[in-house]
């Protein structure tokens, strides 16, 4: 019982993935988050093919002059993956959220991806 939240975790994110394949969405691309205490981290991924199509992060370099914790850095990464995802032509996705609830960070990086021209 020593890492109860973790094995928790590991669970809800193994279900959210599970509901994400019986869904049958697996035509389209999955632009996966997530988020450590600091950073947020976002990655579209084929997984038909196994590949990863585009990513970005608040560690690159083009945000180190800006504040990339908070709520500011998520929207900078949904509206960077975007314009990455869109360059790719990906256009439609399916939003993995890791197991994290829809509110705060990841609904900002949601939104932000949405208004620079993801489709999900």
């Amino acid at each position: 019982m020593k890492n109860f939240s973790a094995i928790l975790y590991i669970k809800r994110t193994l279900k959210n993935r599970f509901n994400l394949k019986s869904k049958n969405v697996s035509k389209r691309p999955r632009l996966s988050v997530f988020k450590s205490g600091r950073h947020i981290y976002a990655q579209v991924i084929d997984d038909v093919a196994g590949k990863t199509i585009a990513s970005f992060s608040t560690l690159n370099k083009s945000l180190k002059t800006k504040k990339t914790w908070g709520m500011e850095g998520a929207v900078e990464v949904g509206t960077e993956i975007a314009k990455l995802a869109i360059k790719a032509g990906v256009k439609d996705v399916v939003l993995d959220r890791g197991g994290y609830p829809y509110h705060g960070k990841i609904k900002a990086f949601a939104d932000a991806a949405r208004e620079a021209g993801l489709n999900f």
